[in-house]
């Protein structure tokens, strides 16, 4: 672990040890640790600026009109070297969309990757709600608008419960028996050095409620969603063959949304092969 991971630890571990967690156990839960990219609205120069919420809304002119309103874009050349454990293309931009609204077995967003080269043309902002949905078009307006800074960070799971592959119960983290103290303690401790985001790419899924992964939900939605024919497999029920690609906590910004948070989820092997008409995409909100 390098030195500036150990700082960001430091509070974490300290409070762990004094509640009474053994040393070991601390140890084993902070090596689960991943890399991921924070990234906030900024005006100063605490990171560099790898992309923007809002903006117009540039596409190829072979790509339909996305179905979900449009959130940020994230150049990829501008992510801080080794910033995720995520396979990303190393260039162009990943453009995401959502509504914040929670769906029972259908994916609430959608991601694209616009290459690099690509010849891109403007397209009309509000085309995805065809139906003229009055609130949709008042939650959209009260999207974040501006320049993105990233931060190279660290996190650690932000949940307590798994459902393993082909069992209908959830069990506690194996091999963690202290899991919900130590969720609680980084809850408590992961914004003592570190800012807090508004976006983050790679790393653990986070939400308000902390009991169950939000990865290992949206794995079993997508497992439904295909069941239903909302969507196109094949998918793995397994969360170990998924990765958290980015959450938005939309309830920093949207109005009506307080604590609201979207996850864009992908299949690794799909984000390797940048399938990215792969990612799901669930949200979480607690009205």
């Amino acid at each position: 672990m390098t030195s500036a991971m150990q700082d960001r630890f430091r509070p974490f571990r300290e409070k762990a040890l004094a509640r009474g967690v053994p040393a070991d156990d601390v140890e084993r839960w902070l090596a689960t640790a991943r890399p991921c990219a924070t990234l906030a609205l900024s005006d100063d120069d605490t990171g560099p600026v790898v992309g923007r919420f809002g903006g117009p809304l540039l596409l190829p002119a072979d790509t339909p009109d996305p179905g979900h309103p449009f959130v940020a874009s994230v150049d990829l050349a501008a992510l801080p070297a080794g910033a995720t454990d995520l396979p990303l293309p190393p260039d162009g931009r990943l453009l995401f969309f959502a509504l914040p609204e929670p769906g029972e077995d259908t994916s609430m967003g959608t991601v694209i990757h616009v290459p690099a080269d690509a010849a891109v043309t403007r397209r009309d902002r509000y085309a995805w709600n065809a139906a003229n949905i009055v609130e949709d078009d008042r939650v959209f307006a009260s999207y974040p608008q501006g320049p993105l800074r990233a931060r190279t960070d660290v996190s650690l799971p932000h949940h307590q419960f798994v459902v393993p592959p082909g069992e209908e119960e959830a069990v506690y983290l194996p091999g963690h028996p202290y899991c919900s103290e130590l969720v609680e303690i980084w809850e408590d401790t992961k914004n003592l050095i570190a800012p807090s985001a508004q976006m983050q790419i790679g790393g653990y899924a986070d939400e308000e409620i902390v009991e169950f992964d939000p990865v290992d939900v949206a794995a079993s939605l997508a497992t439904e969603a295909v069941g239903a024919g909302r969507w196109d497999g094949p998918v793995s029920a397994d969360v170990a063959d998924w990765v958290l690609l980015a959450d938005w906590y939309a309830g920093w910004d949207v109005e009506k949304r307080e604590g609201a948070t979207v996850h864009w989820v992908i299949q690794r092997e799909d984000l390797a092969a940048r399938r990215f008409e792969r990612v799901f995409t669930t949200v979480f909100w607690n009205p």
